[in-house]
């Protein structure tokens, strides 16, 4: 009994001499001068995966009565993230004019934007208003945008111009202008 209580003295001990240290690293981090906006991506993506509307298709949204989910075989690179389409024509129709089809606010929800702070959209929660693609962060937000449209998307434009200078990735158009389309290749016969 004594020897167990010894070994849970030093269990304690050890524990108790490893939270200063844990402490000073987390106080550490806190004063490290960093933007955390800039740990934000201007397009959202799947955490796992890295792709757009997480593999859903842009375009498929406008043409289908629900979207359909891309596959990697069609996958074509915008703004330094890579997005997924169900069919070679529509990773076409993507690439002559994206802006058409991507998502609003590089995806970042609408309504948490009109209020001023950032939070991921989700590409099964959507509307298609004015031609335009919106997402949401959830169903209780996609019904106020409902309530007031218009109030809405004024909001969350004034603050999207504030937001996205600080977002990290690429901005729209710079690298797209300067490196052209990039165009996942077709696997070749023979696996080669």
């Amino acid at each position: 009994m004594a020897a167990m209580m010894r070994q849970k003295r030093k269990q304690i001990l050890t524990i108790s001499a490893a939270i200063p240290a844990f402490l000073a690293a987390f106080l550490l981090l806190l004063a490290m001068p960093a933007r955390a906006e800039a740990l934000v991506q201007t397009i959202v993506t799947d955490p796992l995966t890295g792709v757009a509307l997480e593999g859903y298709d842009a375009v498929s949204y406008f043409t289908e009565p629900e979207p359909l989910v891309g596959k990697p075989d069609f996958e074509f690179m915008w703004q330094g993230v890579p997005w997924y389409f169900a069919t070679a024509a529509n990773r076409d129709v993507f690439m002559r004019n994206p802006e058409v089809y991507a998502p609003q606010y590089g995806g970042h929800c609408v309504m948490s934007l009109s209020r001023g702070f950032l939070s991921d959209g989700k590409p099964r929660l959507y509307v298609i208003e004015r031609m335009k693609l919106y997402l949401f962060y959830s169903v209780a937000n996609r019904e106020a945008f409902f309530a007031g449209q218009d109030l809405a998307v004024t909001a969350a434009d004034a603050s999207w111009s504030q937001l996205e200078p600080g977002l990290a990735g690429e901005q729209p158009g710079v690298a797209d202008a300067v490196a052209g389309p990039a165009i996942k290749a077709a696997p070749t016969p023979g696996g080669q």
